[in-house]
């Protein structure tokens, strides 16, 4: 039996259950669920794939919706410049003559938001295109079955290559998909199932005894720390002073809580101040807010102040009950916590 028909056969025995694996799927659901699915895992996006659908049933709907209602939707997901790039690539396919999504792999890489693996991904498993499209899972499951001694970033070729290698002449998205499962269920990156795995007898990896040896990865970097000022300004209403993000960059188009940048060197109070420029009577809280992004831990010292008048700063005036109808990131949640406590 080859490796392929023993993959294919376990898989239709034991594949999971996803409200976006369907007999006939819908090019919409899969890209859908492929982006909320990066850095997120299954059980967290399954009711965010359920709203989304309920809010937008398709991609015309969500190339219609306002920019900020996928944002509020998204909160908890994390990563917003996948959220913003859902936008814009819905609102490019509803704008193109057909309003359908391209059916080839670059075609779909042309698209905003949408990387090598999303568009292979979405071509194999929505148009069955030969392709295999590698995510963690997969590169794992490949990297053990062939033992590849190389770091992931440095083999991420060859296992698209041995992917491919086993690629079947037909269901190539069931095919990616099941490598998926395997990695998701059997695979996985500690204590592996290797009894119910339907490739044990050829893996390299588990006839080594060194499974969770595999895939290589380089020696990890120690992330930096950088910090910030937040200013928490209320007016005589009781309101919240709160301003957008530069639509690029690190949470951008997402409203926040006024700040100065992030850096390697704390603040001083004077530079703090000279930020601020408001001539506001700034006290600082006690504690800090912590938080970490994908490369760097971050540590936030809040200012309180309390303005008579009105700011000329951009931004706007937010009462505090009606917090919840922004967008608020992570982070920003917890600064409000702080400044609130």
């Amino acid at each position: 039996m080859t490796l392929s028909k023993a993959l294919m056969d376990w898989y239709d025995a034991n594949k999971r259950t996803l409200p976006w694996r369907v007999e006939k799927p819908d090019p919409y659901h899969v890209w859908l669920s492929e982006i909320m699915l990066q850095q997120t895992t299954v059980a967290t996006v399954i009711p965010y794939f359920e709203d989304f659908l309920r809010l937008w049933p398709n991609v015309a709907a969500m190339a219609a919706a306002d920019l900020d209602e996928i944002l509020h939707a998204w909160q908890g997901l994390g990563y917003y410049a996948r959220a913003r790039n859902l936008h814009k690539c819905a609102t490019v396919i509803a704008s193109a003559p057909a309003g359908q999504f391209p059916d080839t792999e670059s075609q779909l890489l042309a698209l905003p938001g949408i990387g090598p693996y999303t568009a292979a991904a979405v071509a194999a498993i929505a148009f069955n295109q030969p392709t295999v499209p590698v995510d963690g899972n997969i590169e794992r499951v490949i990297s053990r079955l062939y033992a590849i001694d190389e770091p992931v970033r440095q083999s991420k070729d060859r296992v698209q290559a041995l992917a491919m290698k086993l690629l079947p002449k037909h269901r190539a998205g069931d095919f990616a998909q099941a490598l998926m499962d395997l990695g998701a269920t059997v695979c996985r990156p500690k204590s592996p199932h290797c009894d119910q795995c339907p490739w044990a007898m050829a893996c390299k990896a588990h006839k080594m005894q060194a499974e969770e040896g595999f895939p290589v990865k380089p020696p990890k970097k120690q992330m930096p720390t950088r910090h910030g000022v937040a200013f928490w300004l209320e007016n005589a209403d009781g309101a919240i002073w709160m301003r957008r993000r530069p639509e690029k960059g690190l949470l951008g188009g997402m409203v926040e809580v006024p700040s100065t940048n992030w850096r390697e060197q704390p603040w001083t109070e004077a530079e703090a101040r000279e930020v601020a420029r408001l001539n506001v009577e700034w006290v600082p809280r006690e504690g800090t807010v912590r938080h970490t992004f994908t490369h760097f831990h971050l540590v936030i010292t809040v200012w309180g102040g309390v303005i008579t008048g009105n700011s000329n700063a951009d931004g706007f005036w937010q009462q505090r009950d009606r917090f919840s109808e922004l967008a608020l990131p992570t982070l920003m949640k917890k600064i409000v916590r702080h400044a609130s406590s």
